[in-house]
């Protein structure tokens, strides 16, 4: 049978309206081809290979007749296992699970295979039988949809109903998709090459996006899409500050070079409101403390200057969801959204540990509730072919040592998080902890306690350490940043002309 006669079979049987009346009113059933499964069942008994232009995509679940499910099920056993499937060997398979006359004895087999033509169509067989089973699977979402609409939990809304559709019809569209594959290599060496050469027309050198800050972009090369970047500090670091300056840098880098650099930033700030995060970049951009202006104390002429940086920031294509306890799904469904509506390039999650898995990595525990948050994050990275910077908190153990510098082992549930990121990186600010030091009054020698103290300070005053502890790509080391915590502000540090504070 051609492929073109295969293809008239599916639209005479599929395309139909599938109404069918028996002595009274009539009902649909759902899409199905039942020729085109015998068809398929019999070009694989007759020649194993048939089976092999389906394997990545079919399974048994995708066939309507229950006694073909179990007939394919059987099939990939026998070949899988390094035997032939014929009707001679699954006559004993079944005879053994004492399924034969369910799957209709070995008349049936026989027939399969006695009125096979050719394995030439079954790779088309196996499409109209996968293209079917999708139908069968979107009416039953329909369905699920409307009665969660009409019914449905008290407390589930109908946004929560939308994102929850959004997320059964990607499932569905993804799970088993066709493409894909192997990518000969003289493909991927062309890939390479395209990358090194937008980034040598660079003034960075950078292959990848942006953050706005030399030395980190030297370290890094940018960031790279489809990588997932761990920020990760103690309290009170400035690991959010830091994310915030990186998102404007981004962003401001997008418009400024017409689309060539940076990135549309979607920023996924489960802790902040989107207003508390703008007021940071206010804060950053203007120079005016975030502080004064969260308790009205900012002078008149500093508001005009507050108000002009408004209408220039208001341009800037930064995206921010502000929701609160939001799902990894619900997360992975808004990112697409964003980005098939804004070319989105870049997505910043504050942070990873108050995001929430499904509900059965939560019954299993945190340690695994996390390792699905992370795995979807890297999956989201790669599957949008963006960067995904995710914020991390640190566990206590930091507090316990002398040396405060955080280490791999300091991320709560390390495992999977240093398992699945490319990239992981640490705020360390000696200062905040030699703060806490300063000798008292009381001491006996006080004078020579805080003359010691104070040149420690003038070491490290206003300065951070972001620590890249993990690199997939490139080496790890240490970049030293400019810290001004009253305008929430990291900035490019100059050894040179840098002193006691100020820049």
């Amino acid at each position: 049978m051609s492929t073109s006669t295969v293809q008239d079979q599916q639209n005479t049987t599929a395309n139909s309206d599938n109404t069918t009346r028996i002595g009274g009113p009539a009902f649909r059933t759902l899409p199905h081809n039942i020729e085109a499964e015998r068809g398929l069942l019999g070009a694989i008994l007759v020649d194993n290979r048939a089976q092999e232009r389906v394997a990545e995509y079919l399974r048994p679940e995708h066939f309507v007749i229950g006694q073909h499910k179990l007939i394919f099920d059987a099939c990939i056993k026998l070949i899988d296992g390094g035997q032939i499937a014929s009707p001679i060997t699954l006559k004993p398979y079944f005879e053994q699970s004492g399924k034969l006359s369910e799957v209709g004895g070995t008349d049936y087999l026989g027939e399969l295979a006695a009125n096979a033509v050719t394995i030439i169509n079954a790779g088309e067989y196996g499409r109209i039988i996968y293209d079917l089973h999708l139908k069968r699977e979107l009416i039953t979402i329909g369905q699920d949809v409307v009665e969660n609409a009409f019914g449905g939990e008290i407390d589930e809304n109908a946004i929560t109903q939308i994102e929850e559709a959004e997320r059964s019809l990607y499932d569905l569209a993804s799970t088993g998709n066709q493409e894909g594959g192997f990518l000969p290599f003289k493909d991927a060496v062309i890939s390479a090459i395209d990358m090194a050469d937008a980034a040598h027309k660079r003034d960075g050198a950078l292959s990848g996006c942006t953050t706005g800050l030399l030395d980190l972009d030297r370290m890094l090369g940018g960031l790279h899409k489809s990588d997932l970047l761990i920020l990760a500090s103690r309290p009170a670091m400035g690991k959010t500050s830091l994310a915030t300056n990186i998102a404007f840098n981004a962003a401001k880098a997008y418009i400024d070079s017409n689309k060539k650099e940076g990135a549309v930033v979607g920023f996924f700030s489960l802790e902040m409101s989107a207003e508390q995060l703008a007021s940071r970049i206010l804060s950053e951009q203007t120079e005016i403390s975030s502080d004064k202006m969260r308790k009205g104390e900012v002078p008149a002429e500093q508001f005009l200057r507050l108000s002009a940086a408004a209408q220039t920031l208001h341009t800037l294509p930064i995206f921010i969801d502000d929701t609160p306890a939001l799902t990894v799904s619900a997360l992975r469904t808004r990112a697409r959204r964003l980005q098939r509506q804004s070319q989105l390039g870049f997505i910043i999650v504050d942070y990873l540990q108050l995001l929430q898995g499904s509900n059965r990595s939560r019954s299993d525990g945190r340690v695994q509730e996390v390792s699905e948050i992370t795995r979807g994050l890297k999956t989201l990275a790669k599957e949008l072919n963006i960067p995904v910077l995710a914020l991390s908190q640190l566990s206590r153990q930091v507090e316990n040592r002398d040396d405060k510098r955080p280490q791999l082992a300091d991320l709560r549930e390390s495992g999977s998080i240093e398992q699945d990121a490319d990239v992981v990186m640490f705020i360390y600010r000696e200062e905040y902890y030699l703060e806490k030091l300063k000798p008292k009054e009381t001491s006996d020698k006080f004078v020579d306690e805080i003359a010691r103290w104070e040149e420690r300070m003038d070491k490290c005053r206003n300065q951070a350490d972001v620590i890249i502890s993990k690199q997939r790509h490139g080496p790890t080391g240490t970049v030293n940043l400019l810290f001004q915590g009253e305008f929430t502000r990291f900035s490019n540090l100059d050894p040179y002309h840098y002193s006691s504070g100020s820049q």
